[in-house]
């Protein structure tokens, strides 16, 4: 047992046990257990920075002493709500999954003290950090594990500002599986030449899990076949909307913890990758896009103007991956008539609906029974009937009435007459063809050449 004065004062020494006397001092662990947006935390003491938002999510507050910015996580089985009727046991921080956003200004020194509440030891890896390699948190190689019940200390300062992530380097596989992660962010400490000032800041990570129909507890041997694809823990519609203001600059900084890629797709606008895992990107490399691909353990940061007003979808492009739990052995229907099967089958299984001969869209509407505990596969109202969407799937709402710093649910566009797709009334016109010229005819004289003869 080393004292936390000892600890502090050790060279090379990664984290260690704090003492009783120490335990004391600890600044005291905040605990959200509410999935919805908590607004922006700006900053009671310290260097004052833009607070970002984090996504059905919020920011760890912190104490100041001794002008070190002092942090406290607790590692613990939390319950998640995924979506409205749909909860989750995961492992967390401090009552949620993923746990709460740290957000610090270059140059900051940090103390994170981390309490190890779960049934099994852990550590915390501050991805992307340039720090002493005894506070990068892998177990084993720079240093001892967190057991079950203890507290542990890394202190290190925020060298450079960018969008970061933290998580398990203990039994990786089963402690991120079941949502031990969460945000980084370390502002700038003045005006950079690579990151641009912005009204609004976004920030969440991209998870994923396999929980059957009906149960609570994610499958932490699954590889690759997730049945819930998770923005922050939560699916659609349980993502909250990004509400923006018309003309306000913004900033989505997304984190990739699932075992695939992600193309994130925005509607309606362009946005430029300003920064990636390894910091900010110089203006000179970037370009517009409405896609950005974003793998497995990376990090990035997108710019956009909202200069549109309206409801823009904003997704994952793997069409999949905007679906809630559903098996993946089910056989394509498409073609197959039921004429008449249906009634046989339902002499024999009451409930049995028939599903997929023209296509999957019908399931948004049905009202099919459900185990306990489900979020059905494709779901969310819009205002011109069912969305037909589910996991990775949002909404930014631009709105010109928006107060500049409410992140308050404007509801649903108001679109100006004229605005909308509509049905064609009446007869369709016949669609004008050019008149085709007959070719004119003439001999055509096919010659054939065949090859020569030649020794090899």
């Amino acid at each position: 047992m080393v004292s936390r004065r000892g600890f502090l004062q050790g060279a090379g020494v990664a984290s260690a046990a704090v003492s009783t006397v120490a335990m004391a001092a600890l600044p005291e662990p905040v605990i959200q257990t509410s999935a919805d947006t908590q607004p922006p935390l700006l900053p009671p003491n310290g260097r004052p920075y833009n607070p970002v938002v984090t996504l059905n999510g919020w920011t760890a507050p912190w104490r100041m002493k001794n002008g070190v910015k002092e942090f406290h996580l607790v590692a613990e089985p939390v319950v998640r709500e995924m979506a409205p009727g749909f909860k989750a046991h995961l492992w967390g921080y401090n009552g949620q999954s993923p746990g709460p956003t740290i957000e610090v200004v270059e140059g900051d020194r940090v103390r994170i003290f981390v309490t190890n509440k779960l049934p099994e030891v852990t550590s915390v890896h501050w991805h992307g950090q340039r720090l002493p390699n005894g506070m990068d948190g892998v177990t084993g190689l720079t240093q001892p594990a967190i057991p079950p019940g203890k507290t542990y200390v890394y202190e290190f300062v925020a060298r450079r500002p960018g969008t970061f992530m933290y998580h398990p380097h203990a039994d990786e596989m089963v402690q991120m599986a079941m949502g031990m992660m969460g945000f980084w962010i370390t502002h700038p400490k003045g005006r950079h030449p690579h990151i641009d000032p912005v009204e609004r800041d976004f920030c969440f990570l991209l998870n994923a899990y396999d929980i059957d129909p009906g149960a609570y507890t994610p499958k932490v041997m699954t590889m690759l076949d997730f049945n819930l694809w998770s923005w922050n823990s939560r699916i659609y519609p349980g993502i909250d909307p990004l509400v923006v203001r018309h003309g306000d600059r913004v900033r989505l900084r997304v984190g990739n913890l699932t075992m695939t890629n992600h193309p994130i797709h925005i509607h309606g606008h362009e946005f430029v990758m300003t920064g990636t895992d390894g910091g900010p990107v110089p203006k000179s490399a970037r370009w517009p896009e409405v896609t950005c691909d974003i793998a497995v353990g990376q990090m990035r940061q997108l710019d956009f103007l909202a200069d549109e007003v309206g409801d823009w979808a904003f997704h994952c492009h793997k069409s999949h991956h905007t679906m809630n739990a559903m098996g993946h052995g089910v056989p394509t229907m498409i073609g197959v008539d039921h004429t008449g099967l249906a009634g046989k089958i339902k002499k024999l299984i009451p409930d049995y609906m028939v599903m997929g001969e023209r296509g999957m869209k019908d399931m948004t509407e049905m009202e099919m029974p459900l185990p306990e505990n489900t979020a059905p596969m494709m779901t969310g109202e819009g205002p011109f009937g069912a969305v037909g969407m589910g996991g990775m799937f949002s909404v930014i709402k631009v709105r010109k009435d928006q107060k500049p710093g409410d992140y308050k649910d404007p509801g649903w566009f108001q679109h100006p007459p004229g605005t909308v797709a509509y049905e064609l009334q009446g007869e369709a016109p016949a669609p004008a063809r050019a008149a085709s010229p007959k070719p004119a005819a003439r001999d055509i004289e096919v010659q054939v050449r065949k090859p020569g003869q030649h020794s090899h």
